[in-house]
């Protein structure tokens, strides 16, 4: 989740020491007890927990592995969240869950430095696993650091830098934690961390959908650098020995300002963007007009909104495919776009309204298996009034009939037909 502008320069003399580190001697033998101590004396590991930043994409904070070996002289930062925003289509990609991050070592100094620069704190976890283990570790960076091996295929739940060090750090080992088996979905998780952010939480919320408001279980909690700190503080391997051997402090906590971002909230938007649409349905009403201009406009926004939430039904992330608030932002308002306005402007109303209609509804019920972005009920409400004006005056009463049916204009022009 660190992000870095442009990718960093890798150090091929890091993957130099790696590969000569002599790993590879106690590849394919167990350790006598000798060699165990002395890759315990040499080899530590550590997991790097770091402050959440102010950017959207550091909100949830980052976590990378801190590799030791006294021996080799290698002192560096394992650290799987290089990306490189510069790269074409990068939002578009992220967007359809084909983003690729990078596998990076980075000088330990360098890395802390470069954290305490962005006023974000780094905790270590010292690691206490079996010899056997550091060096299966050791090998398993040495592959992971290979040019081929160092780009993956990224997602925000599921495969990102935090899961990628705690798979990295316990390989075949298992542990067991503390935490309940069921907890918060990932919108919750989510939230925790944008709660002071409502309109990030917004975009967030808009594109996450059904699948993003189920129970997850503790892996999939460890998406969250925190989580997984807390879940290794009290974690528990090979049945009896703790996981964590010592907890310090690299870089201090900071007590950094909350970014300020648009002063209004997104219900406060909502609610001054729905007086405007039932004003404008009050006054047509009342003025036995349309406004074929303002549905124009309406349905536009309605409608390339709804061709963002078709598009992530192709996305490769798996919470976003299957997103009810569709019904909301429905991507049948650009279809019917020309048809509806082209009826309001000979004053006849179109089926659209009744389908619009019936899409609310179900999106009301939809309330019951999903967690909407904030302020959609107030909008979807609002449109509901619109699409039953609409419904109910299928004929706009400003055009008189006679302009509407040429049979009748005629007659009206036959002097034979006029009284005296």
């Amino acid at each position: 989740m660190k992000h870095l502008k442009g990718i960093l320069r890798l150090h091929f003399w890091l993957f130099l020491l790696f590969a000569g580190a002599g790993t590879n001697t106690y590849a394919q033998t167990a350790l006598t007890e000798e060699e165990a101590l002395r890759v315990d004396s040499t080899i530590s590991i550590g997991l790097l927990t770091c402050q959440p930043g102010q950017e959207a994409y550091s909100l949830y904070g980052h976590t990378a592995i801190h590799y030791v070996d006294r021996e080799k002289g290698i002192d560096v930062a394992v650290n799987y969240g290089i990306f490189d925003m510069s790269k074409s289509h990068f939002v578009l990609r992220f967007i359809f869950g084909l983003t690729d991050y990078l596998m990076g070592i980075q000088p330990f100094d360098y890395f802390c430095g470069a954290y305490a620069y962005e006023r974000r704190g780094i905790v270590e976890q010292e690691l206490n696993i079996p010899a056997e283990e550091k060096i299966r570790f050791a090998q398993a960076i040495e592959e992971n650091y290979r040019p081929e091996n160092r780009v993956y295929r990224y997602n925000i739940f599921y495969n990102n830098c935090t899961t990628k060090a705690r798979d990295m750090i316990l390989g075949p080992m298992k542990a067991a934690y503390q935490r309940q088996p069921d907890g918060p979905s990932f919108r919750e998780l989510t939230h925790q961390y944008t709660k002071d952010h409502p309109w990030t939480e917004l975009g967030n919320d808009l594109l996450l959908g059904l699948k993003a408001d189920r129970p997850t279980n503790v892996s999939e909690q460890q998406f969250l650098p925190f989580n997984l700190m807390d879940d290794f503080e009290s974690a528990v391997v090979a049945d009896t020995m703790k996981l964590v051997s010592a907890t310090k402090t690299i870089v201090p906590m900071f007590d950094n300002p909350v970014e300020k971002e648009f002063p209004l909230s997104p219900t406060v938007c909502a609610l001054l963007v729905a007086l405007v649409i039932v004003g404008i349905t009050i006054m047509e009403f009342m003025k036995r007009r349309r406004f074929w201009g303002f549905d124009l406009v309406l349905l536009l926004l309605i409608g390339f909104a709804g061709l963002i939430l078709t598009a992530m039904i192709f996305s490769q992330h798996p919470t976003v495919n299957l997103n009810l608030q569709i019904l909301l932002l429905n991507p049948l308002a650009i279809v019917c776009l020309w048809p509806v306005v082209r009826n309001e402007r000979k004053g006849r109303s179109h089926w659209f309204w009744k389908a619009c209609a019936l899409c609310l509804l179900l999106f009301f019920a939809g309330n019951l298996l999903q967690c909407y972005a904030e302020g959609t009920n107030i909008l979807a409400l609002s449109l509901l009034i619109h699409c039953i004006e609409r419904i109910i005056n299928r004929k706009n009463p400003s055009i008189p009939n006679n302009q509407n049916n040429p049979n009748t204009q005629s007659n009206h022009n036959n002097p034979i037909n006029r009284q005296s």
